[in-house]
């Protein structure tokens, strides 16, 4: 089959997000089916500048068609004007207006989509929050999926998403946590809905079947404490890492809650903790200079999961999150989580896997990494619970059928 992906951004250098994770499915789907993507020729999603070049390129085994945005985003003057939208009764011309400002506005790619939505067997929206999206679904919804990547935000709650989540045939939700909330706030017209997610890739020197399990427990330890020191070599050499150390990767960025960690992370330090604290990924905020923060930068995806297998404890600060890769390939790996109490899709990984903590303040965030820090068994225990929940609900085959009977529903 013929099947589209429409998404914001596009890029093998673009690790973290909606982006990311839409890119996962349309390599794997690609494996099967004629996959083509339609994006924008931006990079940067704070200015939406033109950066990659427009026409058609070829990334990972996928065609890839870039359409040039109209105007980049003035990020300041959008914030104010969400600021204003967001608390003062408004027309449905300001919300328009607001979707315009937000960007990325590109009606080329909407022209494309326009005049060729018939040629394709199905077209797959990722991220429920952009104009391609909204614009995008009004062309031929018999044809569309949508996957929302949505959490509860101001954004969510204007009335052009409203009018947009009822116009999908299908969507494919995240988890059963992101199904709850847009069940319950919005209206849906849909003739299939799945909860499917993402696969998550391991190293291939973790694709092998496991050890068998030696018969005295502290064997086991004895064995899982020697791996888990040679875990990551390379990493903690590349970056001094010698000692223990917390691990956070995505967008360096006060809306991923990475202002937020620091602060909590210096009452840790200051209260005598001597682990250190990783970031890896784009810098889209200050730093503090001192020892105990390290900037890894941005890293290939191979260079990612090894950050993530030598990390201690892997964080996750966001308070807004509909699926989290970042701790799902933590636990893939065997690396504890420690995840912010306010995102309940964080709360429920944690729960259902028994592979990580979760903290709503600093008190909070201060105990819970002392904890995974000082104890080591639990580290295992939490290892061994991460890997198993991975391959009981992400592993590739069962995502890609999900995907294959929400295709196939369309077509009925």
């Amino acid at each position: 089959m013929r099947i589209a992906f429409i998404v914001q951004r596009y890029g093998a250098e673009i690790l973290g997000g909606s982006e990311y994770h839409c890119r996962l499915i349309a390599e794997r789907l690609a494996l099967k089916h004629d996959v083509e993507v339609l994006t924008t020729c931006a990079r940067d999603y704070v200015t939406w500048e033109n950066e990659y070049p427009e026409g058609t390129d070829r990334i990972r085994g996928v065609t890839v068609r870039r359409f040039k945005n109209a105007k980049t985003r003035d990020i300041n003057a959008f914030n104010q004007y969400s600021d204003w939208i967001f608390h003062h009764p408004h027309t449905r011309d300001d919300e328009m207006s607001w979707l315009e400002q937000q960007g990325p506005w590109c009606p080329a790619l909407l022209e494309h989509v326009n005049k060729h939505h018939r040629s394709y067997d199905a077209m797959i929206f990722f991220t429920y929050l952009y104009a391609p999206t909204v614009l995008g679904l009004e062309i031929d919804p018999s044809r569309s999926i949508l996957v929302p990547t949505a959490h509860d935000e101001p954004a969510i709650h204007l009335e052009i998403y409203r009018e947009m989540f009822s116009k999908p045939a299908a969507v494919a939700f995240n988890t059963e946590v992101e199904k709850n909330f847009l069940k319950t706030s919005f209206e849906f017209r849909t003739v299939a809905e799945e909860t499917i997610g993402c696969g998550v890739d391991l190293l291939p020197d973790q694709a092998q079947p496991d050890d068998p399990e030696p018969e005295d427990d502290e064997e086991l330890h004895k064995r899982l404490a020697g791996h888990l020191r040679a875990r990551g070599a390379q990493f903690r050499r590349r970056h001094r890492l010698l000692g223990q150390f917390l691990l956070y990767g995505g967008r360096i960025d006060p809306g991923k809650g990475c202002e937020e960690l620091i602060e909590h992370f210096t009452s840790y330090k200051e209260q005598g903790g001597e682990a250190a604290l990783a970031l890896m990924g784009v810098k889209l905020m200050q730093l503090p200079e001192v020892p105990w923060v390290r900037f890894a930068g941005l890293l290939s995806e191979r260079e990612r999961l090894q950050a993530l297998e030598a990390a201690t404890v892997v964080v996750v600060p966001s308070p807004y999150e509909s699926l989290s890769l970042l701790a799902l390939e933590a636990m893939a790996v065997g690396t504890p989580v420690l995840c912010n109490a306010r995102s309940a899709v964080l709360v429920d990984h944690c729960v259902k896997s028994n592979a990580g903590l979760f903290y709503s303040n600093t008190d909070e965030f201060i105990e819970g990494a002392k904890l995974l820090l000082a104890d080591e068994r639990m580290r295992d225990r939490m290892s061994r619970n991460g890997k198993e929940y991975i391959k009981r609900n992400y592993r590739w085959d069962v995502i890609l059928s999900k995907y294959d009977k929400l295709i196939g529903a369309l077509r009925r």
